[in-house]
């Protein structure tokens, strides 16, 4: 006699995609509320993530966090009048990076439009969280652009490895921007976050006295 058919079971596989911090928030990665966004989890994480897949030299990892900083101060030597609420987008720009990680350019290009949903997603978040607007102008944009494209030719050439000519080609040529007024040296993980969280407060002091 033939045994009876084993019951089917229905199994459901049910995608995670949200991650726990250590302040005890959960962030889901596809709808980021502002209410789940604490600037010490992004410190948190930034000062944990290398730039240039850590292919650079130094003691320590050059982190998100440090390039962070450094963004802003070029963008406030670009802009020397630039509002507190702009020089706090720019510290923020990179901010997503302490939840999905920096991806390199050439890999950013292969995963393609899905990766920046996800990036955009976050990044409206984290702005509505500090009271910016979710989605900042073109011409801000553009100017925390430069300011980047700055830091990133400096970084390549004193600390990833890239010659002159190869960073002009990817970055551009810095004008106007004084190297010797930029740290570029490695900081310890604790040190990077500690400046991090110390610029973000002394910006939104600034916003603060400004109310």
């Amino acid at each position: 006699m033939p045994k009876p058919a084993a019951a089917k079971t229905k199994q459901t596989n049910e995608t995670r995609a949200w991650q726990r911090m250590l302040s005890g928030r959960r962030l889901d990665l596809l709808d980021p509320s502002p209410l789940d966004i604490e600037i010490e989890d992004i410190a948190q994480g930034l000062s944990r993530v290398a730039r240039w897949n850590g292919q650079t030299v130094g003691d320590h990892a050059y982190s998100v966090a440090q390039h962070s900083l450094l963004v802003e101060h070029i963008f406030g030597l670009i802009v020397p009048d630039a509002s507190t609420e702009h020089r706090l987008a720019a510290l923020l720009h990179d901010a997503p990076e302490y939840v999905i990680g920096d991806m390199i350019s050439p890999f950013k290009a292969v995963v393609g439009g899905d990766y920046k949903s996800v990036e955009l997603r976050l990044q409206q978040a984290i702005h509505l969280r500090f009271s910016l607007p979710p989605s900042i102008s073109q011409s801000l944009r553009g100017l925390i652009k430069r300011a980047d494209a700055v830091a990133a030719y400096f970084e390549a050439t004193r600390l990833a490895g890239f010659a002159e000519k190869e960073a002009v080609r990817f970055f551009g040529r810095p004008r106007g921007i004084d190297p010797q007024c930029l740290d570029l040296t490695a900081m310890a993980t604790q040190n990077a976050q500690n400046a991090f969280l110390q610029r973000f407060a002394v910006l939104e002091s600034h916003r603060a006295s400004k109310t």
